[in-house]
């Protein structure tokens, strides 16, 4: 079921599939919801799937102003008390990963559970950033054109947007993440736009963090190991048990 809602003041998008326990997934940058099909999607048989499109991506349209991680954030917050009420289960990827961990940073009354996949908390570990030089890749563009109110001709602007906050925003540093309270898988592919060096910064900054490395994928490892990738996300949310016999960073724990 997709449906509109208000959300500071922005015309939100949002898909609702399933039902359960409320898991909220964030989409990356540049993109839409459709991140998650033929894989996360596949989560809405054990829990409640809401799935917001951001200000200027997908269905959502753009707003005036630029954007950035905390108004991305603001409004993620917005949209669960909004739509649960309460703290969900949060999972983000690529920017939505960020966004996520934003949104644990300054509203953690809100997460419960949180996932990372393909994301960072400092630009500085991007291998690749959002750039205005050159012609965006046609799919890109496509794709945008496919579902966005404001038509092929603005995308543009929603790229130098992005390029904008990437290069401009104020990182998250150790200590937000060391704030993040509740439990965190951190997910990777083995050849990401993230290094696996951030990530290992990230996961260790985390105090409760898990850690998979996906292998043989890169930064689109949701379409290349989609049931791998469902299954390792979907027990993490459900907290299946897996106790370790010999913990060694946990071990204090």
């Amino acid at each position: 079921m997709a449906d509109y809602m208000d959300v500071n003041g922005v015309h939100t998008w949002y898909d609702e599939r399933g039902a359960g326990e409320p898991v909220v997934l964030l989409h990356g940058g540049l993109t839409d919801s459709r991140d998650f099909n033929g894989n996360l999607d596949a989560l809405a048989e054990r829990f409640r799937l809401l799935l917001p499109e951001r200000r200027g991506h997908g269905h959502t349209p753009d707003v005036p102003g630029p954007f950035s991680m905390e108004a991305f954030a603001d409004d993620t917050a917005a949209f669960i008390e909004k739509t649960v009420g309460g703290p969900v289960r949060l999972a983000g990827y690529s920017a939505g990963a960020t966004v996520a961990l934003w949104t644990a940073v300054r509203r953690p009354d809100m997460v419960e559970r949180l996932v990372l996949i393909s994301g960072g908390f400092d630009p500085d570990g991007m291998i690749l950033k959002p750039s205005t030089d050159g012609p965006p890749p046609p799919p890109l563009i496509s794709a945008y054109a496919e579902v966005s109110p404001d038509g092929a001709d603005h995308f543009p602007a929603v790229i130098a947007k992005v390029a904008r906050s990437v290069t401009e925003d104020r990182p998250l540093v150790q200590d937000d993440l060391a704030a993040v309270r509740c439990p965190v898988l951190v997910m990777a592919a083995d050849d990401d736009i993230i290094t696996l060096e951030h990530t290992l910064r990230m996961y260790r900054a985390l105090p409760a963090a898990q850690l998979a490395v996906v292998p043989q994928t890169s930064h689109l490892l949701l379409h290349e190991r989609p049931e791998l990738c469902a299954r390792l996300v979907g027990d993490f949310l459900a907290d299946v048990p897996a106790p370790t016999w010999m913990p060694i960073r946990r071990a204090a724990g």
